[in-house]
């Protein structure tokens, strides 16, 4: 439908900017011709003569069009030939007229935005791969889509604003991502997007207008109620309303924030295991920050830190506030508040000679970068974490040389990504934020012995007949299939491929680091990590019956009925022989 109406449309304004031109091309030539047929020719026998319609046409095709073929098919006579002059000034004309209006349509911003939308739509409807809807193409979008090309994931963007829309046709991105300059919370613009396509996965709403997200959610769920909507929010009222829409994942980059914030202070081994997951730039497996104890320097104190603040003062640990405008009943007791800017003298009246780190997180980055050139002059071992808020700024941000940078738009796109990749990850992360440091130390030790130096990936394996027919078919037929079996190298048995199983989602329930012998059923979903060369090797598991068989019992059964024949006949021989000799 909406494919449709966007042709409907290119053709509207066709018509209306090309109407005149094609009536005065119709009316130039309708007059030059029946002119042409009209005009008395030379005298032959004393008559004179007359062109048909047919000459006349053709003489008129060629004059009016500049191109001279003579005085065809006989000589002209004199009113001819004055006529024949008409013809060529009035037909010249005539078609500049029409080409330049042509070349005003080619030109014209709505004929070029229709056809834009009706391209957008064509490639959207003939995709046949599953696809992502991303809405909004800014620092959090633009680093998502590069996570799904990496990860070979096809997305579809929708922006309002025209030059990221240029930009994204310059990206080397691996697969195929269209996008349309449009307002992604019009319900055509979604329809053209594929909201309804079968092969659409997810929605994700990156926008900077938290009324648009919202209405872009909205009108998702009314489209398609069963496809899943990721929101990113700030707002407390809009992430409330979203929060109460079913199948709708609030995404807060102030939480996630926090969070880092936290767990890079109080648990760094499940910090660095976390980086390592989301793949952060320079992280190492095994070398968590080395980040020292004591009291903490929040500068600023907006949502964010506030955040921030909640989760360190929960975990006992002390925190020192700075802030220009900040209410002293909103930080509560026990907290130092100096209420200025974090200059000079702010930090050392907050006891920044004894401070563990120093958090600058204001929504301004020559702040943050000011704050952290005069911590470096106070204290230079305080550890330094500071806010990124524009993803511009990144080398400034390098030169900077702080302990952590967190840049919320890196952190949001790499949350999501984790959502939309292997959404069992964040739930392990979880999960062992709740137990003691020495299972997370315990995890990393498994996954350094497995995974080594090499690059490894995540990836999730999910036991139905569309991606795992061999598995499903064996267990279907009666047969059990052990988590470590899956995991067994075909090319070298009963060796164990470089991938670990860290998590199994089953009814909606989710049974983290199962063992070896963990009995898989129809439906499971599993979380692996891995080198890259792993992945394709148990895809090879799972869809061929073979490859299967051999992994569980290392005999190489023969394929193809001539060999199964063969086979079965030795085998009867065998039996014969051992039964005679018996």
């Amino acid at each position: 439908m909406a494919s449709t109406s966007d042709l409907d449309r290119v053709g509207m304004i066709v018509l209306r900017y090309m109407r005149r031109p094609l009536f005065a091309l119709l009316f130039v030539y309708s007059v030059g011709i029946m002119g042409m047929a009209l005009m008395p020719g030379r005298a032959v026998d004393g008559e004179a003569t007359h062109m048909n319609l047919f000459h006349a046409f053709y003489f008129f095709t060629y004059t009016a069009t500049t191109t001279g073929f003579g005085e065809l098919p006989d000589g002209f006579s004199d009113e001819q030939r004055l006529w024949a002059i008409f013809c060529l000034y009035t037909g010249a004309t005539a078609w500049f007229y029409a080409i330049g209006s042509l070349v005003g349509l080619v030109q014209n911003p709505h004929f070029i935005q229709a056809m834009d939308g009706f391209q957008f739509a064509r490639k959207v409807k003939r995709n046949a791969e599953p696809f992502i809807i991303l809405c909004g193409f800014g620092d959090a979008g633009s680093l998502l889509a590069r996570g799904l090309s990496d990860h070979h994931k096809r997305a579809v963007i929708l922006d309002s604003d025209p030059e990221r829309i240029k930009a994204l046709g310059v990206r080397d991105y691996t697969v195929a991502m269209p996008g349309l300059c449009a307002d992604a919370s019009a319900p055509k613009h979604l329809l053209a997007a594929g909201v309804k396509h079968p092969a659409c996965q997810a929605l994700v709403a990156l926008t900077n207008d938290e009324d648009v997200t919202l209405k872009i959610a909205v009108m998702a769920r009314h489209l398609n109620p069963r496809l899943r909507v990721i929101c990113r929010s700030t707002s407390v009222r809009h992430e409330a309303n979203l929060r109460a829409l079913d199948n709708v994942t609030v995404v807060d980059p102030f939480e996630i924030f926090a969070q880092l914030v936290y767990r890079a202070i109080a648990r760094p081994e499940l910090h660095n295991l976390n980086a390592w997951f989301v793949g952060a730039h320079g992280v190492e497996l095994g070398t968590p920050l080395q980040v020292p104890r004591g009291d903490w320097i929040l500068c600023g104190y907006g949502r964010m830190v506030h955040w921030t603040h909640r989760y360190l003062q929960a975990h006992g640990v002390g925190v020192r506030i700075i802030d220009p405008e900040v209410d002293a009943n909103a930080v509560g007791e026990g907290t130092v508040l100096i209420q200025a800017r974090a200059d000079h003298s702010a930090l050392v009246a907050a006891g920044i000679d004894d401070a563990a780190g120093v958090v600058a997180a204001t929504n301004c980055d020559s702040d943050n970068l000011s704050t952290l050139l005069t911590v470096m002059q106070l204290n230079p071992k305080a550890f330094r974490i500071v806010r990124q808020n524009s993803h511009e700024n990144q080398v400034a941000f390098d030169a900077a040389r702080a302990d952590l940078i967190l840049q919320h738009s890196l952190t949001t796109a790499r949350r999501i990504l984790k959502l939309l990749i292997s959404p069992l990850v964040q739930g392990l992360i979880d999960w062992l934020a709740e137990r003691e440091p020495a299972r997370t130390e315990a995890l990393v030790a498994r996954l350094r012995a497995v995974v080594g130096a090499e690059p490894s990936r995540l990836w999730s394996v999910r036991l139905v007949p569309g991606e795992a027919p061999a598995v499903t078919e064996y267990l279907q037929a009666g047969g059990a299939v052990a988590l470590g079996v899956l995991c067994r190298d075909a090319r070298s048995f009963p060796e164990k491929l470089p991938c670990e199983a860290l998590a199994v989602r089953r009814a909606g329930q989710s049974i983290m680091l199962p063992d070896k012998d963990f009995p898989l059923e129809i439906g499971d979903e599993a979380l692996v990590c891995g080198v890259h060369w792993a992945e394709p090797m148990l895809q090879a598991t799972l869809h061929n019956p073979y490859t299967l068989r051999y992994v569980m019992t290392g005999i190489d059964e023969p394929r193809g009925y001539v060999f199964a024949w063969l086979e079965d006949r030795l085998r009867r021989r065998r039996s014969d022989h051992k039964s005679m000799r018996g």
